[in-house]
């Protein structure tokens, strides 16, 4: 009886190699995946604009040079946004570009939480903001 045994726990022996072999190779294949995936998403956008219109979750929008996007915490830096003024007078309404940093704390960069911003557009070197941005560098 043993030797009748002995072939069929050879082929078992043979199988369970066999299934150890395709479970480490599939979890191989996940495991490099995993690792393809967490590397490329953590990786940095580059913008190929000198300025970049951020829309942030509660509304707010910003026109700057933004580094680090895809990183959790990217940072706005040279920052502008649009502010509107009512005149008391005539009762219009007219949009101007204020250059951020003249509060009270004087803030040099906004450092900006990623899972707020809603999105992210280059600003056409030729444009409106981009002109308004030039000029108030000039002042």
């Amino acid at each position: 009886m043993t030797t009748q045994q002995a072939p069929h726990a050879a082929k078992t022996k043979f199988s369970t190699v066999k299934i150890v072999i395709a479970v480490s190779a599939v979890l191989l294949v996940v495991a490099a995946a995993g690792f393809f995936w967490f590397f490329s998403r953590s990786s940095a956008v580059k913008m190929t604009t000198p300025y970049q219109a951020v829309l942030l979750s509660n509304g707010s929008a910003y026109f700057g040079q933004l580094e680090g996007l895809g990183t959790p915490f990217p940072v706005l830096r040279d920052v502008f946004y649009v502010q509107s003024v009512q005149d008391p007078e005539k009762k219009t309404v007219s949009n101007i570009l204020v250059k951020r940093g003249k509060e009270w704390h004087a803030p040099d960069r906004m450092i900006l939480n990623a899972n707020m911003i809603v999105l992210v557009e280059p600003v056409n070197p030729a444009s409106r903001v981009a002109l308004l941005i030039a000029q108030a560098k000039t002042q």
